[in-house]
């Protein structure tokens, strides 16, 4: 794996994003639309994946480039057991804990929508993200159009959205949140509520289970921002358990003492859209995993009722 760290002087002021990644990288203006395409080109932190949008003095862009032979991370198997839906125009799959919904910073090929991607056979059609932590359903588009019409779906709030998690603190039985975020100028990759801020979100949520301080969850973001249904229950006081970021203990107390908990415990449980093709009502559920389930257990909350 190659990481290019590329600082734009005053000579590339204004060029586009694709012919300064070709021309400062010393590779094929092609594979500079392919890894932009593919999500493995950040401009200032951020993600960027537009060809045409211009560079500015003083910005720094990395770039994440493969090397075939050696570098490369093992791939993640994505059994039929995953396959929860598909079709001519679209693919769902059940996301493994650990594995990134698209490129990152460490590798542009062991993310999901590569891994679907080679599993269809042509460019998966990524229209929303999981946590890298997170696991649960996830829909990618198999053409351009029916792409199209899911990323709609997400857009316009007709994707109903439904998600488990573990959380520990106080809640009261329900209740909804309307509170917008911010970036976290004090720790980068973080998000907080503002009262001002730009990014508007709503997350409703039920408590299923308790006990003592240790809650079973389930939340219906009515937004899809990054990091909403954590922020939001640690704004509320109940971050999720393994969640550090936001304040969620590392460890519970067992019948042999602490036990660690090895990722927050978030679960994209089920997801309602219309068919991008059809337009008939298509509901996807993905099966509790293990560490969730044990989790509700102790909380006295059986399978049938997640």
């Amino acid at each position: 794996m190659v990481k290019l760290d590329l600082l734009a002087v005053e000579a590339d002021e204004g060029e586009r994003l694709d012919r300064f990644v070709a021309k400062r990288g010393n590779i094929a203006r092609c594979e500079a639309r392919r890894l932009l395409d593919r999500g493995a080109v950040w401009v200032d932190g951020k993600r960027v994946k537009i060809a045409s949008r211009p560079v500015n003095k003083g910005q720094r862009v990395l770039v994440v480039i493969e090397e075939s032979g050696r570098g490369e991370p093992q791939k993640v198997a994505l059994g039929d057991e995953r396959i929860l839906f598909e079709d001519a125009h679209l693919i769902a799959v059940d996301k493994p804990a650990f594995v990134p919904a698209q490129a990152t910073l460490a590798s542009d090929q062991n993310s999901l929508v590569a891994i679907v991607s080679e599993r269809i056979g042509r460019p998966a059609g990524l229209v929303h993200r999981l946590d890298l932590e997170t696991t649960g359903v996830t829909v990618f588009g198999k053409t351009r159009p029916a792409t199209s019409a899911l990323a709609a779906c997400f857009q316009e709030r007709t994707a109903h959205k439904r998600y488990l998690c573990v959380a520990w603190g106080s809640l009261p039985d329900e209740g909804r949140t309307e509170a917008a975020l911010s970036p976290d100028v004090r720790r980068w990759g973080r998000f907080r509520v503002r009262e001002n801020g730009k990014l508007t979100a709503a997350t409703g949520f039920h408590v299923l289970g308790r006990k003592g301080s240790l809650l079973l969850v389930e939340a219906f973001p009515e937004t899809g921002r990054t990091h909403q249904i954590r922020v939001h229950l640690a704004h509320l006081g109940a971050p999720l358990v393994g969640d550090s970021l936001y304040g969620g203990p590392s460890s519970l107390e067992g019948p042999e003492g602490a036990v660690k908990v090895e990722r927050f415990l978030l679960h994209a449980r089920s997801l309602e859209l219309p068919h991008p093709e059809t337009h008939a009502a298509l509901r996807i559920e993905a099966p509790v995993p293990k560490d969730l389930a044990d989790a509700a257990r102790a909380m006295g909350v059986e399978g049938q009722k997640l």
